[in-house]
């Protein structure tokens, strides 16, 4: 099938074979509803691209859309994240806090990874979507909401609920639309069309005129079993562009940029919350792609809070 690129603000989704043709044709059937849908898929699959696209092709697309990753916050910091909270709420609340609810009204709220939660705020956020109203933390009176929530998880959900880390009532409430995102292995046309789109945005960020990719290579690519998927495709691909000096990347810059990364989740000790908060700034900064006023929203600080972060963590 043909390749075709559809524009999500700052960021493209590309659409290069049956499978995610399939993915797009029922995300835009779920985008003319106001129905919760949920997103199944590995890491890496693009599923926030998936919710991005409902989000541009629903009639809230002039409203916010407003992503929560409920992996990356501290559970302490969960609540507020989500519901808000008045000033004087606890020691350091020295202001009115509007949580990701209201901050997404007439919009989208994208739960990334809702699965990961914590059964505690499960219940708490399993009450906000049956009432269609919250409660900030110190606060005295209801606030209504009024958004789209669209839910993804990288876990299989029956499993998840068997083993007793997700909510089953939480789990009907949120999957009325179920849309799964395929995973990039044995997808030959999508890694081919995904490697180019990836090799020209390298090409612009490292002032790089990079033609393309020696059949070799190609191949290398197409037989690679890709764990990260579309995330380490590209992340692949930037290095070869960096490596490569010539007019086409060759196999061995491949093989050098083809270096597995090893599991850090299996054999590490937990983190401590500097480094997750740094973690989750850097991969904030990531996701808007280096801008400081976008990634400080989405962390719901200022961008002074988000320089002067950046300098106690010495990150540029």
């Amino acid at each position: 099938m043909s390749v075709s690129i559809i524009n999500l603000g700052h960021r493209r989704l590309v659409v290069a074979d049956e499978k995610m043709a399939e993915v797009i044709d029922l995300a835009r059937r779920a985008a003319k509803t106001l129905s919760p849908v949920f997103l199944c898929g590995e890491s890496g699959s693009g599923k926030e691209l998936v919710a991005r696209f409902i989000h541009n092709e629903s009639v809230r697309n002039k409203g916010p859309f407003v992503s929560i990753n409920c992996a990356a916050v501290p559970d302490g910091l969960m609540e507020s994240e989500l519901f808000g909270h008045e000033r004087g709420a606890f020691t350091g609340a020295v202001a009115q806090h509007l949580g990701k609810f209201e901050r997404a009204s007439h919009g989208t709220l994208l739960l990334d990874e809702v699965s990961e939660m914590s059964l505690h705020l499960q219940a708490k956020l399993l009450r906000v979507l049956q009432e269609g109203e919250l409660d900030r933390l110190g606060g005295r009176d209801s606030v209504q909401i009024n958004c789209r929530v669209i839910s993804t998880t990288n876990r299989d959900p029956k499993k998840s609920i068997g083993q007793a880390h997700f909510r089953e009532d939480l789990f009907y409430r949120l999957n009325v639309i179920r849309i799964d995102c395929p995973p990039l292995r044995g997808r030959r046309e999508a890694i081919e069309a995904l490697a180019h789109e990836f090799l020209a945005q390298a090409n612009a960020r490292q002032g790089k005129h990079i033609q393309g990719f020696q059949s070799k290579a190609m191949e290398q690519l197409c037989d690679h079993r890709w764990p990260g998927n579309i995330r380490e495709l590209q992340n692949v691909v930037e290095r070869a562009v960096l490596l490569c000096d010539g007019k086409k990347i060759e196999s061995v810059q491949l093989e050098e940029a083809l270096v597995l990364e090893p599991n850090s989740q299996q054999n590490s000790m937990p983190m401590r919350l500097d480094e997750l908060e740094k973690k989750h700034i850097l991969e904030m900064l990531q996701h808007t792609e280096g801008n400081r006023s976008l990634a400080a929203a989405e962390l719901g600080i200022s961008v002074r809070t988000l320089r002067n972060k950046l300098k106690i963590y010495q990150l540029s």
